[in-house]
């Protein structure tokens, strides 16, 4: 994970990880209050490893919970009054918040020298799964303003579906979370409550964008890694094109190959290996994407993983952030060199394999 993450080739400030599919679904955890703090707490653990290194701080059973919640921060900004943690290890991270709806998580890690400058961190659900409101499908979106930035991150997992007319139904889904998403307006009352309404906005997960091909002629293409013929038929850049949904919304440039499906612990697509018969076909998609709205941002890399925790890979993005500082009682359109690793994956708890991925 230390690879992955670039902590020692080129360390970020913030870290954002989201994740989908982190519990099997069944009928006793759709609902959107559903929680596993237990799988939650071991992902925390590994990250917390993984930017810490030797100085981690090892999350006890005892603890389990303890990132579901929004961590306090201190109120004074001034530089000498940094928390004891932030003395000692300013280059150490710490989670300021961590939620999981269903499948659906997300954790944020912020270097400590950074940690007296962010406040009012909040948190919003949507589910739109089963009836229109169970959370199989939905978002996780967390808000906090960094210095006078605000700043808000959404993790989400769209409607799947490769038929014809599905496409729709994410649209309608990325719809119904940017509409029902609200936050807490803070103690005067005068923080942005809609994602829109936040200064930057970055938006991860598994948006379940199809290909416009028969899936013959995707295969073809695939197997001749002509991406770009094939992004001129991706569903998401031609929903964005013709103002369907994500209007004013930004991708990097993709240059990696498709991350669904594959099959599991395995580099294979599939529906491609001739020694399984009768299995129903996925067609290669860029599913997994990670999209940004607002200004100040931008975009220094954009690429995939190769894990193979299960049937996606993961992608990442890194961003440059300018924030803005308030000096002297003005506020200065100064560049902040905030920068967010944005990183989701999915994952199998059910599956014995995943289990000591995580463990380990």
């Amino acid at each position: 994970m230390e690879d992955w993450l670039c902590t020692r080739t080129e360390p970020a400030d913030i870290y954002v990880l989201g994740f989908q599919e982190v519990v099997p679904l069944s009928a006793g955890n759709v609902v959107p209050g559903f929680e596993n703090s237990k799988i939650c707490t071991k992902w925390n653990s590994l990250i917390r490893e993984a930017l810490n290194n030797s100085t981690s701080k090892p999350v006890h059973e005892d603890k389990v919970g303890e990132f579901q919640k929004v961590l306090p921060v201190k109120k004074n900004r001034s530089s000498n009054s940094l928390g004891k943690s932030s003395n000692i290890f300013p280059h150490c991270f710490d989670c300021i918040i961590s939620k999981q709806m269903v499948g659906i998580f997300i954790t944020i890690w912020v270097r400590g020298d950074l940690l007296p400058y962010i406040q009012q961190a909040s948190v919003s659900c949507v589910g739109c799964g089963i009836m229109g409101c169970l959370g199989n499908k939905g978002s996780v979106s967390v808000r906090f303003c960094l210095h006078e930035t605000s700043l808000c991150f959404v993790c989400s997992h769209l409607a799947s579906g490769g038929k014809e007319g599905d496409e729709k139904s994410r649209n309608a889904d990325a719809t119904e979370i940017l509409s029902r998403t609200r936050f807490s307006r803070g103690p005067l009352r005068n923080l942005p409550r809609k994602i829109l309404d936040h200064d930057q906005v970055i938006w991860l997960g598994d948006l379940n964008y199809r290909i416009y091909l028969p899936d013959t002629k995707t295969r073809y293409l695939v197997q001749k890694k002509e991406w770009n013929i094939m992004l001129e038929k991706d569903q998401l850049k031609a929903e964005l094109m013709e103002g369907h949904v994500f209007q004013g919304w930004n991708e990097g440039k993709i240059e990696f190959a498709p991350t669904y499906k594959y099959y599991q612990n395995s580099q294979v697509y599939y529906g491609c290996d001739q020694k399984r018969k009768g299995e129903k076909k996925r067609a290669p998609a860029w599913c997994d994407r990670i999209i940004w709205f607002g200004k100040g941002l931008k975009q220094k890399q954009y690429s995939r993983g190769e894990s193979r925790l299960s049937d996606h890979r993961p992608v990442r993005a890194i961003f440059t952030a300018e924030i803005e500082v308030l000096s002297n009682s003005r506020r200065l359109g100064s560049s902040f060199p905030g920068r967010f690793d944005c990183l989701r994956n999915h994952f199998e708890a059910c599956n014995d394999r995943t289990s000591f991925y995580l463990q380990e």
